[in-house]
């Protein structure tokens, strides 16, 4: 189940480690294969939850490694990764709104400085060879840190299957909470869960209410709409019904109103980076309120051509940011592009909640380009419609001239 013993120079490696059925082999197998090379455990939290957490260290010792790093980086994840990418607009295919792509940037570089901090030649992921995260912890590690060795045990293992890994533990009698039953793999932080495998793996299959976690079903949401207030300035939620709140505060309160009401659920199949499609179950409730919210505000403060750059901005961005390119000159300059436009997107607004629905109901901003005085189907004082005229037949002209010159 493990390849030969080899000498490969590796003395210190940093493992991102979450405790589960992967990270739990991984450390034992290198400590095999390695040489006896010294492992540091290294976990993020990016919001995945504190049960999640507990024990963890004890865990990571108890399987072999010499130290356990817990690193909170909630705040620094919601303000410097998920409200800039949300305020270019990124959205992944049309629906995927980037939970696991956003925290992969953040969490790879927190490894690489602890890797620094403890002088690691190497750093070691579990994921796998099938998968996108595979990629992007190991592009942010080529532009953070191209001297280290990445060692990625799925792509150097014999083993193949969950089973393989429970057996692999068993005969080592390291304990794991996994086990053949549980069946879905699933990634949490702050902003969103995701849900793969299993029965999902067949596209013809309706999930089960055992796949969803977070948020209720619709159809057991309450029977009467909530309405919740957001502002928002320069493209972040600052406020959530008129309560000041840090970026990740104010997601953590959203994720708790708009989870009841079954809000932030999808179910897709999309195009995986290394070529396969697959399918997954996601549910992002105080990020779908938020983009609601941003999105309700742009339609009032940009115009035509500003609004159509932005979403060019965003298609660019949501690949980008799924296929782990944050730390590029592309990322900087999307990132600048959509910063310049939201100068203008504050203001405030009402958004209603009803049955997995999160609806703008209510927007107003001091920047909106809005005028009842132009806009309306009455009498008004400030449109001469005859001026349309001229505009139409210019607007036409080169359509004019092709039909003519046809005759």
């Amino acid at each position: 189940m493990s390849i030969e013993n080899k000498n490969t120079g590796v003395k210190k490696v940093v493992l991102a480690y979450s405790g589960g059925l992967d990270t739990s082999a991984i450390i034992p197998w290198l400590k095999e294969n390695y040489d006896n090379c010294e492992i540091i455990a290294f976990c993020a939290d990016v919001g995945q939850g504190e049960e999640e957490l507990i024990g963890l260290t004890e865990k990571a010792l108890a399987s072999g490694a010499s130290e356990c790093h817990i690193v909170d980086l909630k705040e620094e994840f919601v303000k410097d990764y998920i409200y800039p990418t949300m305020v270019t607009g990124a959205i992944y295919e049309g629906t995927y709104l980037l939970g696991t792509s956003m925290a992969r940037p953040i969490i790879a570089k927190a490894q690489v400085e602890v890797a620094r901090k403890v002088g690691a030649d190497a750093l070691c992921h579990g994921c796998t060879g099938k998968g996108n995260d595979q990629v992007r912890f190991e592009g942010c590690f080529a532009a953070l840190a191209p001297d280290l060795k990445v060692i990625a045990p799925w792509r150097e293992w014999t083993m193949q299957s969950r089973e393989d890994l429970l057996a692999y533990l068993a005969e080592r009698n390291i304990k794991t909470s996994a086990s053949a039953t549980k069946i879905y793999s699933r990634d949490a932080n702050a902003f969103h869960i995701s849900h793969e495998g299993g029965e999902l793996e067949d596209p013809w299959n309706e999930p089960s209410k055992g796949v969803w976690t977070l948020t209720a079903d619709p159809e057991d949401a309450p029977n009467e709409a909530e309405y919740v207030s957001l502002e928002v300035e320069n493209g972040r939620v600052t406020k959530v019904n008129g309560e000041a709140l840090t970026p990740y505060a104010a997601l953590m309160k959203l994720n708790a109103i708009a989870a009841p009401h079954g809000v932030g659920r999808i179910d897709i199949t999309e195009n995986r980076l290394v070529g396969m499609k697959s399918r997954g179950c996601y549910e992002t409730p105080g990020g779908t309120v938020m983009f609601a919210a941003l999105r309700a505000i742009e339609e009032l403060v940009l115009d035509k051509t500003s609004r159509n750059w932005r979403e060019q901005v965003g298609a660019q961005m949501a690949h980008l940011v799924y296929d782990g390119r944050w730390f590029t000159p592309l990322c900087k300059s999307l990132l600048a592009a959509s910063e310049s436009l939201a100068e203008s997107v504050n203001g405030e607004v009402v958004v209603k909640l009803y049955k997995g629905h999160a609806i703008a109901v209510k927007k107003r901003s001091p920047n909106s380009l809005y005028s009842e005085a132009f806009a309306t189907f009455g009498e008004d004082q400030v449109y001469d419609q005859k001026h349309a005229e001229g505009f139409i037949r210019l607007y036409s002209l080169a359509s004019r001239i092709r039909a003519l010159n046809a005759k």
